[in-house]
């Protein structure tokens, strides 16, 4: 069987997706970071548990890798100027990450103001496999800031897989 590689980009790239802002931190708990981050779903009711995918070798992975934590920060509908600051290395100043205010969860991680709603999770299992880690979290803690439409990787214009 042979692989073609652009039918192979087309098809996965059907594959509909959320774009939201994946929150991190130091295992001391110091240092904080977020991404823009779209592979991500829910995989089970009871416990409710989450399968997120985070770039092998990038500064939020293996923040994921040290804290045993992650926060996840859904995004509304219209928000591409804010996912699009966290596609790149972002820093804190004052009270703001990347540009955006934001408070520590429970669990440490940053939750933005600006999204309609978050949920922060616990590693409880992790997959080393190709160049992403997927890491299983238990849904530890949630809340909702406001109602809303959620943002979707489509409407921003911008492709990631294939």
């Amino acid at each position: 069987m042979t692989l073609d590689p652009q039918a192979k980009k087309t098809a996965l790239r059907g594959i509909t997706y959320g774009l939201y802002l994946i929150g991190t931190k130091d295992q001391e708990g110091d240092g904080v970071n977020a991404f823009a981050g779209n592979w991500l779903t829910q995989t089970s009711f009871d416990p409710p548990l989450v399968a997120l995918a985070a770039k092998a070798g990038t500064h939020s992975q293996q923040q994921i890798a040290e804290s045993g934590v992650f926060s996840v920060n859904i995004l509304a509908s219209g928000s591409k100027e804010m996912a699009t600051a966290f596609f790149r290395p972002v820093t804190v100043e004052d009270d703001k990450l990347g540009g955006y205010t934001f408070t520590r969860g429970e669990t440490g991680t940053p939750i933005f103001k600006d999204a309609l709603s978050y949920f922060e999770c616990k590693v409880v299992d992790t997959i080393e496999r190709g160049d992403h880690y997927i890491y299983i979290g238990e849904v530890v803690s949630a809340g909702v800031h406001r109602e809303g439409e959620p943002m979707t990787l489509k409407e921003t214009g911008f492709y990631y897989g294939g």
